[in-house]
């Protein structure tokens, strides 16, 4: 690979880190071609993956400021899935290509800056989608506020309740109360 190459690699691979969510690194030792295309389609639009070499990949990542530990992980033939969007998404995707294809190995990777291992991605992987979570939220702020709603509902209601118990007290206990236009019988 000629000097300029290497050096157009490592800037696309500094751009893919620095525009990217999220990244998984991989060892893809032992799948076929086919098996690759298959693991891309299944990542879906949001991720892109890519067979990398390893010294110009730690080049761009040093230069992106990834994480010494990310940078650690680049042992053996490795390949990154460059996420933009739903990190949990490709995780997903990565984890169930891996438990039907065990030749994909999940090495770690870093999601927002933040180097995660194997086990973290995995965490990563069984957690719901971001769609699903946001809508657990918007029910749970829903029914705050209608919480909230009719305790303020409830206050001038009690007290309306109150003052209708206090006025058939006063009515039971002295009779009615002579109103203000009437004269006392003599």
């Amino acid at each position: 690979m000629a000097k300029a190459e290497k050096a157009a690699a490592i800037a696309e691979l500094k751009n893919e880190f620095e525009s990217s969510n999220g990244a998984v690194l991989t060892e893809y030792r032992g799948l076929t071609v086919a098996q690759l295309k298959e693991l891309r389609t299944n990542l879906g639009e949001n991720a892109r993956f890519a067979v990398v070499k390893n010294t110009l990949t730690k080049i761009a990542a040093s230069d992106a400021g990834v994480d010494e530990q990310f940078r650690e992980l680049l042992e053996g033939p490795s390949a990154i899935a460059f996420v933009k969007g739903d990190v949990v998404e490709a995780a997903k995707g990565l984890r169930d290509f891996s438990k039907a294809n065990p030749l994909l190995v999940i090495k770690g990777g870093f999601v927002d800056g933040q180097s995660m291992d194997a086990a973290e991605i995995g965490k990563l992987a069984d957690l719901e989608s971001r769609e699903v979570l946001l809508a657990k939220l918007a029910g749970a702020m829903k029914g705050s506020m209608a919480n909230a709603a009719a305790l303020f509902n409830a206050l001038p209601t009690q007290a309306a309740q109150l003052a209708e118990a206090l006025r058939a007290k006063r009515e039971s206990e002295g009779g009615a109360a002579p109103a203000a236009d009437e004269a006392p019988a003599e």
